[in-house]
Order: C-alpha cells, then structure tokens, then sequence
C-alpha cells in the first residue's frame, strides 16, 4: 500500500494512512501534528520543500520524482508523487516503496552484463585459442629441429609467453562458464593440503598459512584443475591484502548439503563499494600492470559453473573471507563420460588411420603434421561436408567442435565411428560429450595430442557410440 501523507506548509502531518504509519514507525495519533523535520532531519526536509513550493511548482499540479538515499540506517529508493496546495496551505504526498524491486532490477542488470561479458569472453578465447595452438605447435616443432642452436633461447621465451596466454585464455573461459570440465570425485581436504606447499613459495615468508581441516567430509564432484585455481587465486588475492605480513587460513567443514572451503586473511580489508564489485571481471584495485581484474571473476565462474556458490564477508583493517560452497556428491555420482584422465607412459604413434576434421587451416595443418611425422594415415578435412563424403574405414575421428554447417559433434554421430577425439577452444555443449569419446582442449602440445590419440586407440571401442 503506498504511503500518503498531507502536510501544511510549516511540514506538520495533518492527515496519514495505516501504511504512513508503517513506514514512520508511529501511531497515527504520534504523526499528526509532528513535523517532517523529526523524521528525516531539517537540513533534507527544508532542501526538498525549498524546491517543491516554489510558484513554477505549484502551477504545474502534480509532481513526481524519484528519491533514492539513506534513511533510518538503510537505503531507500521512493516513488514520489505530490501535489502542492491541492487545498489552501495543505499538500498531498504519495510515496511508494521501491528499494527492493531497484534491487531485484540492478541484480538483473548485473546479470545480463555477466552473461553478456561472459559470451564475448568465450568467443574471444575461442579465437584465441586456435591462434595459441598454431604458435604454441610450430613453436615446438622448430625447437625440436632447432635443438640447442642459435635462437633457441629465443624461441623458449615465445613458448613461455603462448603458455603464458592459453592459461590467460583458461581464466576467461572459466570466468564465463565455458570452460569445458572434467569432473571428479574429490577430496577437498586433500585438494587443499597438497597445495599448502606450492602456497607457501607463491606467498612469500611474511605470510603464515594455516590449514584447518574438517573431519568426516563428503566428496564433491569438481574439476581438480579448476578446485586448485580456485584455492590458487584465493591465496594470491589474501596476500595482496597482507602487503606487511600477516595469516592465511584454510578451513574445511561440512556444511549440511555443501562442503565449505574458507580462505581468510588477517589483511587490510575491502571497503564496502569495492565489495559490491568484487567479482566483476577486469575490475581491480590494484597499480596497472599488477593485475588483470580476472582473479575473483575467474573463481566465480569456476564455483558457479560447479553448481556451488562464493560468499564474502570484510571488515576494514581487520580482514576478510571468502567462502566457497560446493554441492556435497550424491553417494552414487560418477565423474562423466569423456573425463578421462591422461594416460601414463607410451608409443607416441601408430599406423592407423585417423580422419581430421578442422576448419581452422593452421590448426588442421599442424594436426596432420604431428600426426603424419608419428606414423599415422591422416585424411584432413576443413569441413564437415568433406568429412562426410570419405568412404574409406578409418580408425578414429579427430574434430572441432564447433564448425560452420555441422558440429563435431553431429559430424560424430553421423560418421558413427566408434573412437572419437573432440578437440574444442570453447563449446557450451562440450561437457555433454558422447560416452567413451575423449577431449582434448586446445591449446595443445605435441606430447599432449599424440599421448591422447594413443591412449584412445590403446583402449577398446565402445560398443555403442552415441
């Protein structure tokens, strides 16, 4: 019910509904005849009438305006409509509460600029990721033939800086929650214990870590890779608060549904309109040139596209936490199909036939090299119509996933060929993998991709590919 009010012109309420009232938090016996001055002090009820009696006002008739500030302790954003001198000396006022549909409006806002950062995010890594693969592969092949000659220092510095930018391209992907996971059962307490070591050469001697783990907690079903860049990032973001040294804790516990890994700091803290920002992607506080802005957006994205959600809670001065919440696994989850995990020690290639399809043309030029130079008969197509059209057997099909016409993974389905390597920069739908396929994220290296087609051949075709 909206708030109406009649007021005479020294700002004295003459007449009040139940809901003005509720909102001054008086009876309507205590409103009539007190002043407005009581309510929202003088300084504000003489700046607003100032500008509401004034003869331009007055003739217009009815007012309407939106005032958003703090009131009582909170912020309040009011409609408000008024009619000055509606009857001689007395002027009407109408106030509608809309501070929580404001709210519900800017959470939405916020969240169609995420998704909408998140697209563009995920297309840029896409991108980024084909031009990675070619750098990162003809790199090593030149180091491989190049040996320790001249330039080869040289050419080690520009491999650096291509793994340097696929781990960039990894942190937008999983920011945008596209980035295509593996998931696991996992111990979290495991997870984190093995990182304290790492932890305490990326942080420095000044600060001090602490590890407190719960007891009897359920595995959750995660991608161990991105749990690890999780705690990693937390870690670096709680050192960067402790410029002077101070306590780093990590803390496990059950949390009835969800398991909770907390991360806290002993340091400077985070003022409150920075924490409304805080995981907003290439947002930061820190000098140019000591931080992206990705590191918190990165974690978001990781623990959301989990299924789990991140909390904060910082004090100025005194420190903060932020805590991760992750579904507890139901006692009969299973990682899914196509995570497997990399295969151990063995022959780099093989005779057999493999069919390439790859529409990017450096991408599918180093594929059918790395794969010709270790032995394989490769059949290289640059669309999936091509790959359609071959009539000979093959032994496994390696795609994109995404392609112009036709998806690898509808080229998939339609070739019906019982071993499959998808080989993606970026795919929404690259976690809905057919059982027994395998994947493989680009940028890739040599070892990498020819470990991951051998293992694929090693091991028995699934009866059913769909």
């Amino acid at each position: 019910m909206d708030v109406v009010a009649v007021f005479d012109s020294d700002r004295r309420f003459l007449s009040v509904n139940a809901a003005a009232c509720r909102f001054y938090g008086r009876t309507r016996e205590e409103l009539i005849g007190a002043r407005l001055d009581d309510f929202i002090g003088s300084e504000r009820a003489e700046a607003d009438w100032a500008g509401f009696l004034t003869p331009e006002r007055i003739a217009q008739g009815m007012l309407e305006n939106v005032w958003d500030g703090e009131q009582d302790g909170r912020r309040l954003v009011l409609e408000v409509r008024a009619t000055p001198e509606f009857l001689p000396g007395q002027h009407l006022f109408v106030l509608r509460d809309v501070t929580v549909r404001r709210e519900l409006e800017e959470q939405l806002r916020q969240s169609q600029k995420m998704e909408a950062v998140g697209q563009l995010a995920g297309g840029i890594a896409h991108d980024f990721n084909n031009l990675l693969t070619v750098m990162s592969g003809y790199g090593e092949l030149a180091r491989s033939r190049i040996g320790a000659g001249p330039g080869a220092s040289e050419l080690g510095e520009i491999l650096r800086a291509a793994e340097r930018a696929g781990a960039l391209t990894r942190q937008l992907l999983a920011f945008g929650r596209r980035q295509v996971l593996a998931p696991a059962l996992l111990d979290v307490n495991a997870v984190a214990a093995g990182l304290v070591p790492m932890l305490g050469r990326l942080i420095g001697e000044t600060v001090e870590i602490a590890m407190l783990a719960g007891h009897d907690l359920p595995p959750v079903l995660a991608d161990r890779a991105q749990l690890e860049q999780v705690v990693i990032n937390l870690a670096i973001n709680a050192r960067d608060a402790m410029p002077d040294g101070g306590t780093l804790a990590i803390e496990t516990e059950r949390a009835g549904a969800h398991v909770r890994l907390a991360v806290s700091d002993t340091g400077t803290g985070i003022a409150p309109e920075v924490l409304e920002r805080i995981f907003e992607p290439f947002y930061t506080t820190k000098e140019i040139g000591l931080g992206t802005g990705l590191g918190l957006a990165t974690v978001h994205g990781i623990v959301t596209q989990s299924g789990g959600r991140v909390e904060v809670t910082s004090e100025p001065g005194i420190g903060s936490t932020f805590t991760v919440l992750l579904p507890a696994a139901e006692p009969d989850a299973v990682a899914v199909p196509g995570a497997v995990a990399p295969a151990g020690r063995q022959r780099p290639g093989g005779d057999e036939t493999l069919l390439v399809c790859e529409d990017e043309d450096g991408v599918r030029r180093l594929l059918e090299l790395i794969l010709t130079d270790a032995g394989y008969t490769v059949i290289a197509c640059a669309h999936p119509a091509e790959a359609l059209a071959v009539r000979r057997p093959v032994d496994a099909l390696i795609t994109d996933i995404v392609m112009p016409d036709l998806s690898g993974l509808e080229l998939a389905a339609r070739l019906a060929v019982p071993r499959v390597l998808f080989i993606t920069g970026y795919s929404a739908s690259a976690a809905e993998l057919p059982w027994g396929s395998e994947r493989l994220e680009k940028p890739f290296d040599r070892a990498t991709l020819l470990a991951r087609v051998r293992g694929m051949l090693d091991r028995p075709a699934p009866k059913v590919f769909r």
